[in-house]
Order: C-alpha cells, then structure tokens, then sequence
C-alpha cells in the first residue's frame, strides 16, 4: 500500500483523559541504536532527529519514550528535546519509571519508591519540560504496586505529572492502582505472536472502563527489542498479499482492531519504517482476516 500520503489520524483517535491522541504513535526506543537500550551501536544523530520530525509531519502526537532509553552516544529523550522542542501543543509525551540504568548501561534493581521522584525530575531534566504528560509505573514482578504508585499519585498532586499509567502488570494491578489515583492507560507487551490470558482480560476491562491500552513490542514479538519483526507465516503474509501491504503493517493493523481504546507505538530508526508503520492505520481488515489472525494469537505461547 502506498504510504506517501497516509497521516497518523487515518487510524481514529483516543481520547486519552483530558487529551485526545491518533491512535497511531511512535515507540522512541529504536532511536538510540540498532540494538535500542542494550548498548549497541550509536544511532545515526541526523536519522534519528528526521525521524522525529517526520513523525510530527505525518501527524503523530503521541510519543513513548523512558530515560533509560539510551546507547553509547544517544538518549531518547535528549534526542526528542533537540528535535522538537517548543512541543507542540497537542503533542502527549509518555514515559515510564520503576527499571532504571546506571551511567554505564547496568540494570539496577527495581527503584524504590522514594527514589521515583528523583527518576521523574530526570525525565523532566532531559525532556526540557517543567511537568510529564503521562508517566506509567512499570512493574518489576513485585506482588503490589500500592507504594510505588501511591509515590507518583503524590507527584501526580504537586503537579509534575499530569496523568499516571500502569505497565507490565495484571488485572488485579489495575484494581489496586485505581483505589488510589485515575489510570489512564495500561501498557503491556501484546501481539499476534504474544498471548496471556492475564494480558487479555486487561485488554477487555481496559474497554470497558475507558482506559487506554498500549501494546509494547507488538512487531517485535517474542524476541522484544532486539528483532524488528518476528518470522511471518503464511496466513500473515496472505492477509499482506490482499492488502498490498508488508507484514509489519498487518501486525499493527490487527493490533489497532483489537478496540477502539487500543494505541500502537510501533518504534523505527528509519524514515521510510515510520511512514509504513503511520500508513498501517488506514488498513481496514476483513472479518475474515481478523478471525485468522484472532486464532494464531490464541494459539501463541
């Protein structure tokens, strides 16, 4: 399918609490370097700063980015700041907390909850802004978000986040987080290749509730952020030969039919990657389609 004039807004938006985003954005973590935060090699600075710009062009305004995203040599958000900064005014801006990275590249355990205060002021720092649109809570297999997320809900209150967003949990997660502050929106790893029953049900009170579901790694996979794309079977590329369409773009198209609420931040260093992935918002799937594609979810490990 041609892309050279498809905008992020083909794809509907979201009313995410007070703001309303295309359901289509951009993942910011490809743009450090080929192998995203696993200290691979530096990211073309030029590239990536186009790509950003490109993805305002073509309409996105809602970006997912995090400070520990970074390579040698390149930081996400930094990247993001130099490209784009004045913002837009209808541009969102999502981070996230809980994993940090020390100056050398080393995971640390998961931050404290009187460390998250620290870990927002830096995103602000590198962002140049003086509040954060939306900042999710990424849980790192603890039993209860109840003090980490209760840390943010009161940074929430001082006004240096404007909205609170849970990521990597389950179902009873979104319940404890919701005794104490609005949740706006769930990020969890979901895709074709990526099934959790856990992951689902979230997925359906998500809907029901009003809340924003954002799906990480939807392209990637199993193999997350070190592939681009898992190896497609036949019914996925079938589906692409109907539509004159690559893989990748079937992916994102069936993930952006899993709800109205459901946001997709397809992530690339590249610009012609990002126009494709924009354009995979005007796709319409066939029941069908969608049917095939629904059973090789069920059927994903």
């Amino acid at each position: 399918m041609t892309s050279e004039t498809i905008t992020a807004d083909a794809a509907g938006t979201w009313k995410l609490a007070d703001l309303t985003v295309n359901r289509i954005g951009f993942g910011a973590m490809r743009l450090t370097g080929s192998a995203a935060f696993h200290l691979g090699t530096p990211s073309d600075r030029e590239r990536s700063i186009t790509v950003l710009h490109k993805a305002i062009d073509l309409g996105v305004n809602h970006i997912d980015t995090a400070a520990f995203y970074f390579s040698q040599l390149r930081s996400a958000n930094e990247l993001i700041n130099s490209a784009l900064a004045p913002y837009p005014d209808d541009l969102l801006i999502a981070t996230k907390v809980g994993p940090y990275r020390d100056y050398h590249g080393e995971w640390g355990t998961s931050a404290r909850p009187d460390q998250l205060r620290g870990h927002v002021e830096e995103n602000l720092r590198q962002l140049g802004r003086d509040h954060l649109d939306l900042v999710y809570l990424r849980r790192m297999r603890q039993d209860s978000v109840a003090e980490h997320f209760g840390a943010l809900a009161e940074l929430r209150e001082a006004g240096l986040i404007r909205h609170l967003g849970l990521s990597d949990v389950e179902p009873q997660h979104l319940a404890e987080a919701q005794a104490i502050a609005p949740v706006v929106a769930v990020e969890n790893r979901y895709g074709l290749d990526s099934h959790n029953p856990a992951t689902d049900e979230l997925l359906r009170l998500c809907g029901e509730q009003g809340i924003a579901f954002v799906p990480f790694y939807a392209v990637a996979g199993q193999r997350g952020p070190q592939a681009a794309a898992v190896t497609d079977g036949e019914e996925v590329l079938a589906v692409a030969r109907a539509h004159d369409a690559s893989p990748t773009q079937i992916r994102i198209a069936w993930t952006l039919h899993q709800g109205p609420h459901v946001l997709a931040i397809p992530g690339t260093g590249n610009p012609d990657h990002l126009a494709e992935n924009v354009a995979a918002g005007a796709l319409r799937l066939t029941d069908d389609e969608l049917t095939r594609l629904n059973a090789l979810h069920r059927a994903a490990d």
